[in-house]
């Protein structure tokens, strides 16, 4: 792990921090253990809102982009390969000339791949391995034109996405069957939790009688494309954790596409986290519709927190879930 690989390096004498100015610290996850870094001098790097609210709770300097120079930059490698090169370019431009930049990832994260592809950029990085990962480091140098973040781009359908956010590629499978399973009649205010690029948005605002629409997203970049997807006047957008974000009154439909990973770990609870959210935000008639893949067990979950459940549609892979009425306790939350 990140902790392990870079104390191991730091007090090994193999890798030294420079001994004054500021260190970047590119999208690391909540939970990770920066201790052996100066935390006085470091800022953190996140668009991801739950990791920028967990450092900042912890005392971190948190920003979305890089805010002025660095004489060190760290970046802990994501799982998309696009967007570990826009991280890594990032780092490399928000430096000192020749500064020192270290890279950190998993096996499973293709630290391996990254470590080929900066040979193939004439690179020579230190290697330290350690705990199914690696830790690299070298001085500072210009990264290709093709690894800058290049911003949202467009995509089939006219829509438009950007490196790194969920279905970049397209669009989600079990986003499009949620949006063929709706109902005509969604009520007046409507949440889109966990919006992503704001597919199911542009979906639900096709209704007329919808006059409100909350898009919920954590993750920056997504957000941002769900700016350029949706343009109705009737669209708010937030950059917010989804488990924690409430509205200002409670709301008469929540529509949401959860996220089940973390990492590359199937992590339920997140998918359980949104739905005690999501009931928490209706009102006491209000409903929640839900697509899921076929396996994971969110029924329990739903019935602890609404009166009535039922799946309404779905094929081998995926279900669409409907639940109304939510409990008093759960509403009782907000």
């Amino acid at each position: 792990m990140l902790s392990e690989r870079l104390s191991l390096a730091l007090s090994g004498g193999d890798l030294t921090l420079p001994a004054t100015g500021r260190i970047a610290v590119f999208a690391p996850r909540a939970g990770a253990d920066l201790s052996m870094l100066p935390q006085d001098r470091v800022q953190i790097i996140t668009a991801f809102r739950p990791d920028h609210d967990a450092f900042a709770t912890a005392g971190y300097a948190c920003a979305r982009q890089p805010e002025g120079a660095f004489t060190a930059a760290l970046v802990c490698l994501p799982r998309a390969k696009a967007q570990g090169r826009a991280l890594l370019a990032q780092a490399c431009a928000a430096v000192t000339p020749g500064a020192l930049v270290i890279v950190d990832g998993q096996k499973t994260d293709g630290i391996e791949s990254m470590l080929r592809d900066l040979r193939g950029q004439g690179v020579q990085p230190a290697v330290l391995s350690k705990a199914h990962g690696k830790i690299l480091w070298f001085a500072a140098q210009s990264m290709p034109a093709d690894w800058h973040p290049r911003g949202p781009q467009p995509m089939a359908d006219g829509f438009v996405t950007a490196e790194g956010v969920f279905s970049a590629d397209g669009i989600d499978p079990a986003s499009r069957l949620l949006a063929d399973s709706l109902p005509e009649k969604l009520g007046t205010h409507v949440v889109d939790l966990g919006a992503g690029w704001g597919y199911l948005a542009a979906r639900i605002l096709a209704r007329d009688n919808v006059r409100s629409l909350d898009l919920v997203e954590a993750d920056h970049s997504a957000l941002e494309c769900a700016r350029r997807n949706v343009t109705d006047p009737r669209a708010q957008f937030h950059w917010a954790d989804a488990t924690t974000w409430r509205p200002a009154t409670a709301v008469d439909a929540v529509v949401m596409n959860p996220p089940f990973h973390s990492g590359r770990a199937a992590d339920p609870d997140l998918g359980r986290a949104f739905i005690a959210a999501a009931a928490t935000m209706l009102t006491p008639q209000g409903r929640l519709w839900m697509v899921a893949n076929r396996h994971l067990p969110y029924e329990a979950t739903l019935a602890q927190h609404f009166a009535e459940v039922v799946e309404l549609a779905g094929d081998n892979r995926f279900k669409i879930l409907a639940a109304a009425r939510p409990l008093s306790k759960s509403r009782a939350r907000r």
